[in-house]
């Protein structure tokens, strides 16, 4: 007979069988959460993934968070501040990525290419404003 679980019983072995994937089904919680705004089903997709990679102390001793408050994060409703919720995305091994949003018009045009060094870019740009045009 075959042994019956829960969807997140399952989700979590299989995270903790192929980390890659749990980034990426965070990843995609996060676009889902940027469209939704449903801040206890994002936390949720973290908490599973945190039990897949060891749970709240193997967690905790990652990110320098003491347990509880780090579980009191994690079961609240409420967005936590941005600085723990980097600081368990560094300790799952992931970081926050801003990019522009493909099919939208904000005004703000990047101007460089993959790759290109920001700081090269910005010499650049402090240039193109420093020297006098001449006619």
């Amino acid at each position: 007979m075959r042994k019956l679980r829960t969807w997140r019983a399952y989700l979590t072995e299989r995270f903790a069988a192929n980390p890659e994937e749990a980034i990426r089904y965070l990843k995609f919680s996060f676009e889902e959460y940027q469209v939704d705004r449903d801040t206890p089903l994002l936390l949720l997709a973290l908490r599973t993934v945190v039990e897949s990679q060891g749970g709240i102390s193997v967690l905790a001793k990652k990110t320098g968070i003491a347990p509880e408050p780090l579980s009191d994060t994690l079961s609240s409703d409420e967005a936590p501040r941005i600085d723990t919720f980097s600081a368990i995305l560094n300790g799952l091994g992931c970081r926050f990525l801003i990019e522009p949003i493909a099919d939208t018009d904000h005004g703000f045009k990047p101007d460089r290419e993959e790759g290109t060094n920001v700081n090269t870019a910005v010499e650049k740009g402090v240039e193109q404003v420093v020297e006098p045009h001449l006619s």
